[in-house]
């Protein structure tokens, strides 16, 4: 397992390099914005993650509020999209690479030739240093393209600059103006799985079914990747706690779909493969808990308040935001602060 990580690190490490220079962003600041329609746009994110991809719906969001009649297409990795888009209307069609690309070699070169039958208004790399996302925006048919590079002037004036989420909007938003269109400068969208009503409700009735109470509940998430997953002997703990503060309320773990629980399976549990179904219920409690990973982008988008828990030095980059979320850096706050944070959300609930 490590000698595959090392490999798939130095392949990344390599295309980065190769690509770095590929593209460069395209504006013609003599058009006419009277006679220009903007109907195709292309958004390329080809990472199987179901974090990244949650990350590009602000991007999608701000895409759709800025050419409404848009048509978007998704150039992506994995089959995480079209179950995490399948309620934002103007999404056209989305074109999938297979996870593992040498096993599926044919589905592959489809995915990518399927690129040049399509054109388009506008395609958008969402991440710089994305070495297939700027292949893929080179690759296909369309006048303006938007490579994701970094903005200086921008970095100055925001400082959220940095979240991932963040400047695909704040870059989109600066490559229009250099095409003549007005400065936008409200709030980045949040992150939205834009859950529906029918969801929700019955995720509210699985939550019942789980808790067997009306008292409000507290969702923890225990597991992570590598070493931002927290061991047992820092969950134990926090946990105990949070059952003396919070007697008041249910808690209950969402499982991963590894299906292993850091506090020993003490909680009340919830297991499912399914994400909608997932940020369904986690909507449905006061507040969530858990380390950086794709359930904490999850949470997020499905609005309920977010406590993420970070080791490593990217809170800047990753932290949840929005609906009262935020991030704590466990390597400098204490228990007594995670509890600190947690009465200011529930006050508020």
């Amino acid at each position: 397992m490590g000698l595959k990580t090392d490999i798939n690190a130095l392949r990344r490490k390599l295309m980065r390099r190769l690509t770095k220079n590929v593209g460069a962003s395209q504006f013609d600041q003599n058009i006419d914005l009277t006679k220009v329609e903007f109907k195709k746009i292309l958004i390329c994110r080809p990472n199987p993650r179901l974090g990244n991809q949650l990350l590009i719906t602000p991007l999608v969001q701000d895409v759709i509020a800025t050419f409404p009649d848009c048509e978007i297409d998704l150039f992506v990795n994995g089959g995480l999209a079209p179950i995490i888009f399948q309620n934002y209307t103007n999404i056209n069609r989305v074109i999938k690479l297979p996870r593992k690309p040498f096993k599926e070699i044919t589905k592959y070169v489809k995915g990518w030739l399927s690129l040049k039958k399509y054109s388009y208004d506008i395609v958008i790399n969402v991440v710089e240093n994305s070495s297939s996302g700027r292949l893929s925006a080179q690759f296909v048919n369309s006048k303006y393209k938007f490579f994701g590079d970094d903005v200086d002037d921008i970095q100055l004036k925001y400082n959220d600059y940095e979240h991932i989420a963040k400047y695909p909007v704040y870059n989109f938003r600066h490559y229009l103006t250099k095409l003549g269109f007005k400065e936008n400068n409200s709030p980045v969208p949040h992150l939205d799985l834009k859950l529906s009503p029918s969801e929700l409700a019955e995720a509210k009735k699985t939550l019942h079914t789980i808790v067997q109470n009306d008292k409000k509940t507290i969702c923890i998430f225990t597991f992570a990747t590598a070493d931002k997953c927290y061991p047992e002997s820092w969950w134990a703990p926090f946990y105990d706690r949070l059952k003396a503060e919070y007697s008041d309320y249910n808690i209950i773990e969402v499982l991963p779909v590894e299906n292993v629980s850091q506090i020993g399976f003490k909680a009340p549990t919830f297991y499912s493969k399914d994400v909608r179904e997932i940020g369904a219920l986690m909507a449905n409690t006061e507040v969530f808990i858990g380390g950086d990973s794709g359930i904490m982008h999850l949470a997020s988008a499905s609005k309920v308040p977010t406590v993420g828990l970070f080791s490593r030095d990217n809170i800047k980059m990753y932290q949840p935001y929005g609906n009262g979320s935020i991030a704590i850096n466990t390597n400098t706050d204490s228990i007594d602060d995670y509890i600190a944070v947690l009465d200011n959300i529930l006050k508020k609930n």
